[in-house]
């Protein structure tokens, strides 16, 4: 079985704010594999969605979706 991610909510995000996805993987402190990864609506470690929300200042669920 597969998890369907989603992480489209994250981009809008971005936008919303200004921010280019090379700046959260500085920000953040995230790989550019993770970051890669997201992309392809694959999955990532949870410590990964808990720093992107540290940055953002949001909870998991304002950035990712699971279907």
């Amino acid at each position: 079985m597969h998890m369907a991610l989603n992480y489209n909510k994250l981009w809008k995000m971005l936008i919303d704010k200004n921010m280019s996805k090379s700046e959260l993987v500085k920000r953040s402190k995230i790989s550019t594999n993770a970051m890669a990864r997201m992309g392809k609506n694959e999955d990532v470690r949870l410590d990964t969605l808990v720093k992107i929300c540290c940055v953002l200042d949001c909870k998991i669920d304002d950035i990712v979706d699971y279907c």
